[in-house]
């Protein structure tokens, strides 16, 4: 992917306004004030390298349990066309997550301070994302039928994780592709389809 000087500078942004919050509210275990690789790759190349999996088009978004923001954010600034809504239960996290969105200038893309489970619960979430993403949440039963309800048919859910998403009893679901989206053994990518 080409990275223009507007993408580059938005990056910035992120990362300094992240770097900033994070010293007052863990959003990130990663290094931010002497930056290594692995966090470089965790917080702004992996979401970028995974856009590829993304259409450029109109979607239906969800980011579950969005904490500091990666991947949403990222991935967001380079799929405008989505309509994100991050979905985060800790108050002081969906605060960093607005502010974010205001210092973007992210047009459709919106934060929900609430528990994952209670946006899976409402009617109107059934069945009406294209795309959901998940970053270091457990692959479990719980997820899977987050996802099942979630997920319109056709949609994807990317699994951003340390290791690919191991068997589990997928309803609804099937298994597209688990690959790697850096050269690092922890950059992991499962991508699931919605019967």
């Amino acid at each position: 992917m080409a990275l223009d000087e507007a993408l580059l500078t938005r990056l910035e942004i992120y990362y300094r306004l992240l770097s900033r919050w994070n010293t007052k509210i863990n959003l990130t275990a990663l290094p931010l004030e002497d930056l290594t690789d692995h966090a470089v790759d965790r917080l702004l190349i992996e979401p970028l390298a995974a856009a590829r999996f993304v259409p450029e088009s109109p979607l239906t978004w969800f980011d579950l349990g969005s904490g500091g923001g990666s991947p949403a954010l990222p991935l967001k600034l380079v799929r405008p066309a989505a309509k994100l809504a991050m979905v985060e239960s800790k108050a002081r996290k969906a605060a960093f997550l607005r502010e974010a969105v205001r210092a973007l200038s992210l047009e459709d893309a919106e934060v929900e301070n609430a528990r994952s489970d209670d946006v899976v619960g409402r009617p109107d979430s059934r069945r009406v994302a294209q795309l959901v993403t998940v970053r270091a949440v457990k692959v479990d039963k719980r997820l899977v039928r987050a996802l099942e309800i979630l997920l319109s048919s056709g949609g994807r859910a990317l699994l951003f994780s340390a290791a690919p998403a191991g068997a589990h009893a997928y309803h609804r679901l099937s298994l597209v592709q688990a690959t790697k989206l850096t050269g690092s053994e922890t950059s992991d990518l499962t991508i699931l389809r919605a019967e």
